[in-house]
């Protein structure tokens, strides 16, 4: 086939092709745009988007239980276990005593006292565990420090902290 025997270039085909291209890099960038926003618009890797939504809404909802005085939810949030109470020899480095001494209505020996509000500031993924920074009761100098562990979805205090300006 020469030159001249070739087929004419068809406009309206070559339209079509580039406007499904385009619509559909738009899609691909709206959707990881909703994916970004619903997991709570996080500075870090796609890849942990979900384990930031999973993991702040854990926390906020054990923050919710505690903030209710809902003891037992709020330590079934903790250990991601709803049955707790059928095994407590499995949680005995951390009691369900030694958690209502620490959250319970009667914890006057932390440093917030009985827990009213609370504020999430930030959180970050680092190793295996999102690390959730808590503004509680309106404090804006000590905030407290939770991890989320991914695998186990369990929640435990955070031995890193980050610094949270004002």
């Amino acid at each position: 086939m020469t030159q001249f025997g070739a087929p004419e270039f068809d406009t309206a085909q070559d339209r079509r092709r580039r406007n499904i291209i385009y619509i559909a890099v738009a899609v691909v960038g709206l959707l990881a745009g909703g994916s970004w926003l619903v997991s709570g618009a996080p500075f870090d890797w796609p890849w942990t988007w979900n384990t930031h939504r999973i993991g702040t809404v854990a926390v906020d909802r054990f923050f919710r239980a505690v903030e209710r005085n809902d003891l037992n939810e709020a330590y079934a949030i903790w250990n991601h276990d709803p049955s707790w109470r059928q095994h407590p020899a499995r949680y005995a480095p951390y009691t369900f005593d030694r958690f209502q001494y620490d959250w319970g209505p009667n914890a006057t020996d932390n440093d917030y006292g009985v827990i009213r509000t609370h504020v999430l500031k930030m959180a970050h993924v680092y190793g295996n565990v999102l690390i959730v920074g808590v503004l509680v009761n309106g404090r804006k100098d000590k905030p407290l420090f939770l991890s989320f562990d991914r695998t186990t979805r369990a929640i435990d205090f955070s031995p890193d902290e980050y610094y949270l300006a004002p």
